[in-house]
């Protein structure tokens, strides 16, 4: 059995999401635009750009604007040229932050981040501070009342690295990156639908956050996600009842 309110921490995630849904078109816009310019415009040989295909087109991003994104990747069409950049730092009671941007502008980036942080009780930390608290790999989550047998058959078949039960009744299958479309195109051939799939930095443990601290960190994660140059945010929080 692993964590405690893995499903609960899922719906906040999904409401904060939600929230931020007119910004939505263009960090999808950018994710494709930086998977093109890595790996190159064909996504049969880009992953990175499969995945990130998949997603603009099931938050129906129009056709135009992806191909548009995918010409500015290659360079047969001008556009801002966008880094990668990971901040790293500390919110409610010490819980550990990572946000992941893509940015034209460093320098306005880093003060939005910062300020972010000070504003909601976090602070900024070193380049690596917690990274190592985190591990790069494909998630599955599934809903409370899934098949646990069924879920573990398929998964293990596909060639996941382990099948989690949670306390909350939820279920979690964890692959390598590399392995994450061919564990995908396994659970649904196997009529398995999570609730969550994606490739993501999964906390090595968590800290339990209630009440006031709580509030505090979903303050933090709010401000964070609603700044235009971050596309992802994660924490080792799990967030109770504020």
């Amino acid at each position: 059995m692993a964590g405690h309110s893995r499903w609960a921490n899922i719906q906040h995630r999904k409401g904060r999401q939600d929230a931020k849904r007119g910004k939505i078109f263009t960090r999808l816009i950018r994710e494709v635009t930086v998977a093109a310019r890595l790996g190159g415009g064909e996504p049969g040989a880009n992953p990175r750009l499969r995945l990130a295909l998949e997603k603009a087109r099931a938050e129906n991003l129009p056709g135009d604007n992806i191909q548009r994104a995918i010409q500015r990747g290659t360079g047969s069409l001008e556009g801002a040229a966008y880094e990668e950049i990971r901040y790293e730092g500390y919110g409610a009671a010490g819980a550990a932050v990572m946000v992941d941007c893509l940015t034209d502008n460093r320098t306005r980036t880093v003060a939005e981040v910062r300020h972010a942080f000070s504003k909601n009780g976090g602070h900024l930390g070193s380049d690596g501070s917690v990274a190592f608290l985190f591990k790069h790999c494909g998630q599955f989550v599934f809903a409370p009342g899934t098949s646990e047998d069924r879920v573990m058959e398929a998964a293990l078949e596909a060639g996941a690295e382990d099948v989690l039960t949670n306390e909350d009744g939820s279920i979690e299958v964890i692959c390598a990156p590399a392995d994450f479309e061919r564990v995908k195109a396994g659970l649904e051939k196997a009529g398995m639908s999570p609730g969550l799939a994606e490739i993501t930095m999964k906390p090595a443990t968590e800290v339990a956050l209630a009440g006031e601290d709580a509030a505090k960190m979903r303050r933090l994660l709010e401000a964070l996600e609603s700044l235009d140059d971050v596309q992802e945010v994660y924490t080792t929080a799990a967030l109770g009842e504020a």
